[in-house]
């Protein structure tokens, strides 16, 4: 097959498989999200977002669609700011972003790969990541010590506890829907800290907002571009629009 077409396949099966993972999400989620509230054109909050997620994603995580180049460019970075401080296992800024962790002993320690975050942010959404990042908590049955309440069963370890801290969730007692005998459940009710980490909770939630802006960003990078392009277009094409009236009026004036 030849290799461009093979490339497009490739595009278009990862498309499809973005789209089937965002169904089955919102079909059967049913976590209150908080608003990621992230803003993809804020230039200081992708750089730091890139710094993120290079110093503490991309050790098991890839972004095989995105090349330095295009996050120096878009970002407002030098090739020698991105060499220096971003590329940590490649040597040419045409590269992409490929995790450091063998495919193999990934496999191995979690059960399968860590998934490419390349169309992340499309597949589940900026507000899913969001809220997930920012919701491990303790578990003592899990092989990592930790579960997450968005994602119940992560085989991902909360690689971000230094700066969080641990949670614990808390549960409260309520009676079975549709049932007259009394039966009480459990119920998620809270997440609640228990140890404290390196940030507060404001200075938390704006590096896991800047980490998933960066994710949305390189999901889709010609976004900011061609939402630019499309104001111009618009504006060329009002104009227009309106001249084509007011020449109609001329042409026509002297009909009755």
């Amino acid at each position: 097959m030849d290799k461009r077409y093979s490339n497009v396949a490739n595009r278009i099966a990862v498309l499809l498989a973005a789209f089937l993972a965002t169904t089955g999400a919102y079909a059967s989620g049913d976590v209150e999200m908080e608003s990621a509230g992230n803003d993809v054109d804020n230039i200081q909050s992708l750089q730091r977002g890139a710094r993120n997620f290079m110093n503490y994603c991309a050790g098991c995580h890839s972004a095989r669609y995105v090349r330095y180049n295009t996050i120096a460019r878009d970002l407002e970075l030098s090739d020698d700011q991105v060499a220096n401080n971003l590329m940590f296992n490649a040597e040419k800024t045409f590269e992409t972003i490929q995790a450091s962790m063998p495919a193999d002993d990934a496999k191995r320690w979690f059960g399968q790969p860590p998934p490419d975050m390349s169309l992340m942010a499309r597949a589940r959404g900026t507000d899913y990541i969001y809220n997930f990042l920012k919701s491990f908590y303790l578990d003592a049955d899990s092989p990592t010590g930790v579960d997450n309440h968005v994602l119940a069963g992560t085989s991902m370890p909360h690689v971000l506890w230094r700066m969080q801290g641990y949670q614990k969730a808390v549960y409260r007692e309520e009676l079975v829907p549709g049932r007259d005998d009394g039966i009480t459940r459990q119920v998620f009710d809270k997440l609640e800290p228990v140890t404290a980490g390196t940030m507060s909770e404001d200075d938390y939630d704006a590096f896991v907002r800047d980490t998933v802006n960066f994710l949305e960003y390189i999901a889709e990078p010609e976004r900011s571009t061609r939402r630019k392009v499309g104001v111009w277009v618009i504006i060329f094409l009002s104009f227009f629009l309106v001249l084509a009236i007011m020449l109609k009026k001329q042409i026509w004036k002297d009909v009755s």
